[in-house]
This record gives C-alpha cells, sequence and structure tokens, in this order.
C-alpha cells in the first residue's frame, strides 16, 4: 500500500512543526489565531487549528513556552505565547542538527553517496 501525501505530510509535521513554531515566536510573542494563520500560508505545515492548540499546550507543559493574556480591542483577551529560556535552548538545538539532517535526506532523496 502506498502511502498518500497527506499521510507522508502528517509524519514530516510531527518531527518539525514544534520547531516551527519556536522559531516564530523567537522573533516575538504571538498569539495562536497568528500562529495558525503564519503557518497555513505554506500549505503544507498545518492541516487544521484543531492540531495547532494541542501541541501549543503541550509546549507549555514542557516549558519550552510561557503564555500571558493581552486584552484585545475586538474581542476577548487574547493568549500570546513566548519563548522560555529551555525554548530557546531547544530551538538552538534544533537549528543546528537541522542543516546535516536536511543535507543526509536531500542526499538520501537524490541518490546521492556522501
Amino acid at each position: 500500500m502506498v502511502p498518500e501525501e497527506s499521510a507522508v505530510l502528517t509524519h514530516l509535521r510531527r518531527g518539525v512543526l514544534e520547531y516551527c513554531i519556536l522559531a516564530m515566536i523567537d522573533v516575538e510573542p504571538l498569539y495562536g489565531l497568528d500562529i495558525a494563520r503564519r503557518l497555513s500560508a505554506h500549505d503544507v505545515l498545518l492541516q487544521s487549528e484543531g492540531t495547532l492548540y494541542p501541541l501549543l499546550a503541550r509546549l507549555r507543559r514542557q516549558g519550552l513556552v510561557e503564555t500571558s493574556q493581552v486584552k484585545s480591542m475586538t474581542g476577548p483577551p487574547r493568549r500570546y505565547y513566548a519563548l522560555t529560556t529551555a525554548g530557546r535552548t531547544a530551538l538552538d538545538t534544533f537549528r543546528s542538527t537541522w542543516p546535516a539532517f536536511r543535507s543526509a535526506v536531500d542526499s538520501a532523496m537524490t541518490g546521492e553517496r556522501s
């Protein structure tokens, strides 16, 4: 049985989505809907908002992000997410590991030998 494109994307997202989120909030604290919009802009990173909020909750429980409530002029208060020191360390580790991993995958996909 050949996996469908959506199944392949699901497997790929599991490994990198949390680091994409950490990278986004490394620049500035963001609220959940803004994170969802930015991830959705690429059409492959986020399947639905329903998968984002449990991931954000898990990142919070792991101590990688912290939240703050900010009043909104157009509705209820917004929960903003920001990196913790542990989150920045995790992101730095991912950033240093990613190039070699990406290169190895690219080489494997093109049949290159190291």
